[in-house]
Formats: structure tokens, sequence, C-alpha cells
């Protein structure tokens, strides 16, 4: 974890000189709600394993922005975010009164491509880092101790779009996926991504959040 908290401060500092210094660049920032689950996950239920299924868990998404706009259609942006991750069952009569949780932050750096389809408009795609900063597990209310750790880099991919309601305001609805596993552990074996052999949990994530432009935004 020392190597990850180096890391997180270099990416911190390199952000803020070009947030700072940079005169071609805008910035801003951003904080909303993810709805997340993570694809593979199971429980034990005795002798028996419960799949967990739906984008349960909330976590929270927050952070800033820098965005160079290089054409009148294309921009491209860097974030550095804290993100909450993780999945969530609540006990009733249909898991046979389980209790799940799995919260996993993440301190995430994506990079975008966008696409200006009018002032109005905006959609993006593109990759991301995610450093680990912590993680809490439980079953039945009582913490998970000594269990598989998740991964401490994690590699994710992007696509989102932008609702823009004023030259400084916008809604963003984004989709955020792990390209890597996050943990091995799979009972069933059956979550592939990308590279053979690459079977484990995976982060899938729904975020809804406000951005805020210092400048007005590309296309105003």
């Amino acid at each position: 974890m020392q190597v990850t908290r180096y890391i997180i401060f270099i990416l911190i500092f390199v952000f803020s000189v070009f947030l700072v210094k940079s005169q071609d660049f805008s910035g801003g920032v951003m904080a909303g709600v993810a709805g997340s689950q993570v694809a593979g996950d199971i429980i034990y239920t005795g002798a028996d394993t419960l799949g967990l299924y739906g984008f349960h868990k909330a976590g929270i998404f927050a952070g800033g922005f820098v965005s160079l706009q290089i054409s009148e259609h294309s921009a491209f942006q860097m974030e550095l975010e804290f993100f909450q991750k993780g999945s969530r069952e609540n006990p009733d009569s249909s898991n046979n009164y389980n209790q799940y949780l799995f919260r996993v932050n993440y301190i995430e750096l994506p990079v975008f491509y966008q696409y200006i389809v009018n002032k109005r408009f905006k959609i993006e795609a593109g990759p991301s880092l995610g450093f680990l900063v912590g993680y809490y597990e439980e079953k039945d209310y009582y913490e998970i101790k000594g269990g598989n750790r998740p991964a401490s880099v994690t590699f994710q991919l992007n696509a989102g779009l932008y609702v823009y309601i004023s030259s400084h305001f916008a809604v963003n609805v984004r989709t955020n996926n792990s390209m890597l596993n996050i943990r091995s552990d799979n009972a069933t074996g059956d979550i592939l991504r990308i590279f053979p052999g690459n079977y484990g949990q995976f982060n899938d994530c729904l975020n809804f959040s406000l951005f805020y432009h210092f400048k007005p935004a590309p296309g105003w």
C-alpha cells in the first residue's frame, strides 16, 4: 500500500500542475453517486452458494477534471476521482435472509475522448486506472477478515453522456466497467473479460453526477 500512496500523490501533483499552470486547459469539479455491483461474486449459504446480481450498492463519486478542446467537436479530458464501488445483498425471503456487503474504495484516473455534439450534449469514452485505498467486507453483519484482498491496481473502460443545463453545469451519466479482475474468486468460473484466463470478479458501475466548469464548457 505504501507504493500505491506514492503513486496517488504523484497523480494528484501532476493533475494540480495541469489545472493551475496551463492556460489552454479548462477545469472543474464533479460529485455524484455510483450504483455498483461485482460481476462474478457469490456468497456461501450453508451447503449452497448464492450469486449476487443488480446495482444495489450505492457509493460516493467525487473529484476534479481538466479538459482541452482540440477542435470544434473534439476534446480530451483527464479526471482525478474518489470512487466507491462494491456490492450489497440485503436480507429477505428470496435469499433466505442472507446479508452481504463489500465496499471497495479507489482513487481513479480516467482519460476521455469527448465528442461535442452541440452546446447541450457531449458523449465520451476512455480508459481509467484505479488505485485501491481501502476495502471492507461483511456477511450477516460480521466483518470478514483475512479474505481475498482486492487488486491494488485496476483497469476500466468508461462511456458517458453529458446534458448541459447551462454553460457551467452539466448532468453526466456514465458506465464504468472493470476489464481485469479485481479478485480471482469465482466459484462458477463463468465471468471472463478480455484475456484468456481472466476469470474472477469485476466491478460494474453506473454513475450519476453533476459537473461544474470553472470556465464556460467547450461548445458554449
